[in-house]
């Protein structure tokens, strides 16, 4: 029998060939390893086992949990003594993502825009803060040919790349590993903005098309989208009315960001320029576009407008345009309040994804043959060889769940899972083609074997410790619901409730108010010639009566009842004149498409009401 060595040191009997000479080729003996890794070891010694065991009661003695006073302070605690300690363990920073630094989880809110050039990004920038930026260009060729950090300073001014890349204070240190390339078309522009106290917004250089998407940009263009992509709170591709086609490089943007697309949103720009006719076929088109290019079952939301600050070309959808930006605004005005959530589930998908690199790395059962015979690393050309072979997938339970959706079997005789079958399949985990590259390169002797305590200490935390940070959460928010806000630029004038042009400012409930003499006397009247044909006894009609002429608007009755509701002002159960009026009035507002309110406002009480209010 054989005696392994390594370093010239002899290996206890443990590590033994198990009684088989060494006469096997790399190949045959790997895989004569691979048939008896299920046989059971040969028993421990005694003290051994009794040190195994004074440790484990050490390590399972019941412990205080922790109570966390803010969620970040919790977040950042935790990945440091739980999640931190596995992904060094299986070199997940080297596979994957580099580590998690204080300033990714005190980092504020930030939006990534892209677009093909010229679709409008950087002014829609200078939208949102009503001025301009250091750095900012604006044209109709390719003007920003860089990535721009828009950020809050006390003083305008600019950033390089290459400052940003060693600061501890910023998120940006990370991006280091792109290059010099990347870093000198890399900059943070500084400015004391209202806006920016609240969100930070990243423009990204113009996506090219046709001959120019040939250009080589110096550096991996959709790595770097992927790398903002995983650390955004909101995407947002803009498209402009007029330039629909998706190019062969904003596909391959499209797909590198396709892992977080619960972050996208859609922006068809410059809207203005065509009439209704035309905004419906180009709506059509772009879904059409779009269909093709983000295999998702759900239907992206596509807001439709003209995000600048000069006059319409073309007014005609001037209110469907005003409601679409009330819907953006709203979106992005939940940021700040969800940036907390979504930081928390980053940090769950992370530390799954950390889990899964025990498997995926060099596959656990690998691991175990190495532990197990550590002088029979693979050599340089068996190594490629190998880990082609390696099912760089999650955990067993998306192998399964991913097998079922698909109906894939495993290959005859094939013992370990079949390898993924579309470069999609792991958009959620390690794709295959990156993975299988760095283990082409990686020393394999660097493989640590699976240490079961650090995946146990991650699933506590998943189990536990998040369930107490999420009921910290609510709490949290409602101590500094309104600090959350974003205020200034053209956020202000989305939450205008004073200015008659505020959005629905003087109509709706709200015409009339302020002004003198009440709203519906403009047509009394017709409603009191409608009042008299329904035969009023002592001057008011019954509910029945009135149910009946309130029926034929065809209002559904829950509209109908909340209509009676605030037109029977005293009570009664009957309508007077005024308040049959006022119950038109309001049949009015609800079908011209404008909601109604919960309290009757003071501006719309009859005139003989008001002294009792």
């Amino acid at each position: 029998m054989f005696t392994l060595t390594r370093g010239g040191k002899k290996l206890s009997h443990r590590k033994q060939l198990y009684g088989h000479p060494v006469r096997y080729s790399a190949f045959s003996l790997i895989a004569h390893s691979l048939s008896i890794l299920e046989t059971p070891s040969f028993p421990a010694p005694q003290e051994s086992v009794e040190m195994l065991r004074w440790m484990n009661s050490d390590t399972d003695r019941e412990k205080t949990p922790e109570v966390y006073e803010h969620v970040l302070d919790g977040l950042k605690k935790l990945y440091k003594s739980k999640i931190l300690p596995l992904e060094t363990h299986y070199h997940f920073h080297d596979f994957h993502s580099p580590r998690l630094e204080d300033s990714d989880f005190d980092a504020k809110p930030m939006i990534l825009l892209m677009g093909q050039y010229s679709t409008g990004k950087t002014t829609f920038i200078r939208y949102l803060l009503e001025r301009d930026f250091p750095g900012m260009r604006v044209g109709p060729e390719p003007t920003t040919d860089g990535f721009v950090a828009v950020m809050h300073g006390e003083e305008d001014g600019l950033v390089p790349g290459n400052a940003l890349a060693v600061d501890t204070k910023r998120q940006f240190r990370a991006l280091a590993k792109f290059g010099n390339a990347f870093l000198n078309r890399f900059q943070c522009s500084l400015l004391d903005s209202p806006v920016l106290k609240a969100i930070s917004i990243v423009d990204t250089p113009g996506i090219l098309s046709g001959e120019k998407q040939r250009v080589n940009r110096g550096y991996d263009f959709t790595k770097v989208l992927e790398w903002f992509a995983q650390r955004v709170d909101r995407i947002i591709l803009l498209f402009d009315a007029h330039k629909l086609d998706i190019s062969d490089e904003f596909k391959r943007a499209i797909d590198s960001i396709r892992a977080c697309d619960e972050k996208i949103r859609i922006v068809l720009n410059k809207a203005d320029a065509i009439d209704r006719q035309q905004l419906m076929r180009v709506y059509g088109a772009l879904m059409w576009s779009l269909g093709k290019v983000m295999k998702t079952p759900e239907v992206p939301r596509v807001y439709i407008g003209s995000f600048w600050d000069q006059p319409l070309q073309n007014d005609s959808n001037k209110k469907l345009f005003e409601v679409e930006e009330q819907d953006l605004f709203a979106d992005l005005q939940s940021l700040p309040k969800n940036s907390t959530l979504r930081k928390l589930n980053d940090l769950i998908k992370r530390a799954r994804l950390a889990k899964a690199s025990r498997g995926s790395t060099a596959s656990s059962r690998f691991l175990t043959l190495s532990s197990r015979f550590p002088s029979l690393g693979p050599s340089p050309p068996l190594g490629p060889r190998l880990h082609h072979r390696l099912p760089l997938r999650p955990d067993a339970q998306a192998v399964r769940q991913e097998r079922e959706e698909e109906g894939a079997d495993r290959e005859p005789g094939q013992g370990l899972p079949a390898a993924p079958r579309r470069a999609s399949d792991l958009a959620r985990g390690f794709p295959r083609r990156r993975g299988n590259e760095v283990l082409g390169r990686y020393d394999w002797n660097n493989f640590n074997p699976l240490k079961m305590q650090l995946i146990k200490s991650v699933d506590k935390m998943l189990a536990e410790d998040i369930a107490r940070l999420m009921q910290v959460i609510p709490n949290e928010e409602a101590m500094i619901k309104e600090d959350r806000l974003i205020r200034g630029g053209a956020f202000d004038g989305i939450m205008d409730k004073r200015s008659p042009f505020g959005f629905k400012m003087g109509e709706g409930v709200d015409a009339g108010k302020g002004e003198k003499g009440w709203i519906v006397e403009k047509d009394r009247h017709k409603y009191d010639a409608m009042f008299q044909e329904l035969n009023p006894i002592n001057g008011k009609i019954s509910g029945a009566v009135a149910k009946q002429e309130m029926q034929k608007w065809k209002l559904p009755s829950t509209v109908l009842g909340k209509i009676w509701r605030l037109s029977d002002v005293d009570g009664d159960g009957m309508l007077d004149a005024g308040e049959f009026a006022l119950a038109m009035h309001l049949i009015r507002v609800k079908l011209e498409g404008n909601d109604l309110p919960a309290v009757l406002p003071e501006h719309l009480l009859p005139p003989p009401s008001r002294h009792n209010f």
